[in-house]
């Protein structure tokens, strides 16, 4: 979805130069980061001293500039300053976790990381995406949900919101599964990928089965530039990053799961009386297996 580049400033600017940051090429990806780490110093360099700083060519920048959203080069520089004026120094402790680090510094940029993205997240979900996928989620025959390693745990997350409230959820984690139960949808059934890089090639072969079989494909993947994202009918972009040092982190993880909440809640409101109905019930019947003597604290 285009955006106005003049609406790209302060936080929106930050969260999309993120979500993109992986997709990204090794040139294009350099002069990101050099935007993300110096928005103040990156603002009063013209385009041929930012290509020298990231050791690339002017229209990689051009390239890279468009790619944000932006038609030029000043308005992506007015943008970095109108951030930069807005920016508070020391609001946590930032930058990649280091083998030196002490303990309370690794707590601290953990927690900072995946608040940031908890933020970044909120701030770069369409919300007339989400809205469409929350229709099409209530009103569908089936719902499959496909997800592999650490997007799997989110996979079955939602799959676990959906069953509690009736929905006819199903989650696999596996090809094989994936493949047979895609092949049996049709245009009532709903198919969601999650997949942080979006090239899983496991989740991206279930939604193409499930598109072809004429079921409307969802995709939530961290990645705008990927397979998944390409095949989907409809897609969401969390914004975590994993890093080298932490696959599987808890920020890419912990945006997915903020995208599914979004979902669910979404559905929960509009099917108001029968979730709180289908919730009821459900917690009663897991009240025989809790400890015996002990009251549910409410």
């Amino acid at each position: 979805m285009s955006e106005n580049s003049a609406t790209l400033t302060g936080d929106r600017l930050e969260s999309r130069i993120r979500a993109l940051l992986p997709s990204l090429n090794p040139s294009a990806a350099r002069i990101a980061r050099i935007l993300l780490e110096d928005r103040a110093g990156a603002a009063r360099r013209t385009m041929s001293e930012l290509a020298a700083l990231a050791g690339t060519s002017e229209s990689t920048v051009v390239r890279t500039t468009r790619a944000l959203g932006f038609t030029g080069y000043s308005d992506l520089r007015l943008a970095l300053a109108a951030e930069a004026a807005r920016e508070i120094p020391d609001r946590h402790v930032t930058g990649d976790i280091t083998p030196e680090d002490p303990l309370g510094d690794v707590v601290a940029k953990l927690a900072g990381e995946e608040m940031q993205a908890i933020s970044d997240t909120a701030e770069q979900l369409d919300i007339a995406v989400l809205d469409r996928i929350v229709d099409l989620m209530i009103g569908a025959r089936r719902i499959n949900i496909h997800g592999s390693g650490a997007s799997g745990l989110v996979a079955m997350d939602l799959h676990h919101k959906l069953e509690r409230i009736g929905y006819p959820s199903h989650v696999y984690c596996d090809v094989h599964g994936g493949l047979t139960s895609a092949a049996l949808l049709g245009g009532q059934d709903v198919a969601v990928g999650i997949s942080y890089t979006g090239e899983t090639h496991d989740v991206v072969e279930a939604l193409r089965r499930s598109a072809e079989s004429g079921a409307t494909t969802v995709a939530i993947t961290n990645h705008r530039r990927s397979a998944l994202a390409a095949l989907a009918d409809h897609v969401l972009f969390p914004a975590g990053a994993d890093t080298p040092f932490r696959p599987g982190a808890l920020a890419s993880r912990i945006s997915q799961l903020l995208t599914v909440d979004c979902l669910f809640v979404g559905i929960a409101q509009r099917t108001y009386d029968s979730t709180m109905h289908a919730l009821s019930l459900t917690h009663d019947a897991l009240q025989s297996r809790r400890a015996p003597g002990r009251r549910h604290r409410q």
